[in-house]
């Protein structure tokens, strides 16, 4: 069963919103220890742009996978 355009959105942003979670948290326990300083806003700013990126990214791949098979 092949999966639909829509739905390859819909799994892409749940799984990157997800992400976007687990990059922030990260990001404000890894930063400090490199001895980066970020405020809130732009750890949120960085997650967002790199979740941007991952959804158009985990998209494409889907349908490409979706396209061979």
């Amino acid at each position: 069963m092949r999966q639909s355009r829509l739905m390859s959105l819909v799994e892409s942003v749940a799984n990157v919103s997800v992400g976007l979670l687990v990059a922030t948290a990260t990001q404000l326990v890894v930063f400090p220890i490199l001895g980066l300083q970020a405020s809130l806003g732009q750890n949120l700013k960085l997650a967002l742009v790199f979740t941007g990126v991952s959804i158009v990214r985990s998209y494409v791949l889907r349908r490409l996978f979706e396209a061979v098979r």
